[in-house]
């Protein structure tokens, strides 16, 4: 039996779905991935599955190349004649699921994050809204990252209630992320992990660091994460230099493996406008991180305020800074206890083996519901 799994880059499929794709073939299921080339492509095939190149205007909103990615989607499974297809991200999730239909390949959705159409609400917004009330209709089932997400879904009639699931985000894998000893050093290191775009809030986070300069000037802000991404609201290279030679941050440039670079950190923080489930967030609380994020959908349930780390309003660069002075005011052994309480939230909530047990019942039941359908 054949699954396939589509994003809108090769990355995301092998940074947030090689567990899924490492248990469905243990299961027995020959799996394909459908996007567009990256550098982690060749990552995807190490893992044993068959790698489609399979491509996508991520960036635009033209309606001739999005009706040519339906078509090229009910093309490629006519020609699979998968079993089921998985689609995460926003264009997979919306297109994948029509070209799905025409084809009749039942499938599964995951809305992983609603993007910048609904951080900035307006006449996109609408469209997207249309968009989605008309490709969820025939889903198997449709799982979302945060209670606030589905919500949203239902209240604004996207979708139906009978297909709903919700997920702990993509999880966390525990036995790569493990426990990193917090070092006693005398410049803290905040790090902000993340693709450098503004919704991200990198620029709250320059700012918080503008602010904080002066009271505690031995502090490193540091960035980790792609400059130049293909998103409306990318941060231009210009900008991002100008930070570094003002001395306001650091910036680390691209990692494939982000563990060394949290070990190094005090706290990670991420003062993003709008999440799925923040991955970083996640990766960092496993590793016995401290971390300081936004008050906003989908990051909020990452943190226990006050417990495994604070939370700051979003586009508030001075409570940002508030709240980065409240990790600097602690002790050590305060620190180290809050890094505590968020492995054990991360065990207790966000482990990967609670979201991949998930999918692995769900695409059960769609495959037997496919058995049965008449033709």
């Amino acid at each position: 039996m054949l699954v396939t799994l589509s994003a809108n880059t090769a990355w995301y499929l092998y940074n947030f779905r090689s567990g899924v794709i490492r248990a469905l073939m243990e299961r027995g299921y020959r799996v394909a991935t459908l996007a567009p080339p990256d550098a982690m492509s060749e990552r995807l095939a190490e893992l044993g599955c068959e790698v489609i190149d399979f491509p996508m205007d991520n960036k635009g909103n033209d309606p001739v190349q999005d009706l040519r990615t339906i078509w090229r989607y009910r093309r490629m499974y006519a020609c699979l004649q998968p079993d089921l297809a998985l689609h995460f991200t926003i264009k997979p999730v919306i297109y994948g699921s029509l070209g799905a239909r025409l084809a009749r390949v039942p499938c599964i959705n995951t809305v992983t994050g609603l993007g910048t159409a609904f951080i900035r609400e307006g006449w996109l917004t609408r469209m997207v809204e249309v968009l989605y009330r008309v490709s969820q209709r025939w889903p198997s089932r449709v799982f979302f990252q945060n209670g606030d997400d589905l919500e949203l879904f239902l209240r604004r009639s996207l979708v139906r209630r009978e297909l709903i699931g919700q997920l702990p985000g993509s999880g966390v894998d525990l036995s790569r992320f493990q426990v990193s000893a917090m070092e006693k050093i005398e410049a803290p290191v905040f790090l902000l992990v993340a693709r450098m775009v503004w919704d991200k809030g990198v620029g709250e986070f320059v700012e918080a660091a503008r602010i904080l300069r002066g009271h505690y000037p031995a502090v490193r802000f540091q960035l980790l994460g792609p400059l130049g991404v293909e998103n409306r609201t990318a941060i231009p290279h210009e900008t991002l230099e100008e930070w570094v030679e003002e001395g306001l941050v650091e910036y680390l440039g691209e990692a494939d493996d982000v563990r060394p670079h949290i070990a190094r950190s005090s706290c990670v923080v991420l003062p993003s406008y709008r999440e799925g489930t923040p991955r970083t967030m996640l990766e960092a609380a496993a590793m016995g991180r401290p971390v300081i994020t936004t008050d906003a959908v989908g990051c909020r349930e990452v943190v226990d305020d006050g417990e495994s780390g604070f939370l700051c309003q979003p586009r508030d660069a001075e409570d940002l800074a508030r709240q980065m002075t409240r990790f600097l005011e602690l002790e050590m052994g305060e620190r180290e206890t809050m890094g505590v309480a968020g492995r054990a939230k991360m065990e207790r909530e966000f482990d990967e083996r609670i979201v991949i047990q998930r999918y692995l019942e769900a695409i059960d039941e769609a495959v037997d519901q496919a058995a049965v359908r008449p033709a």
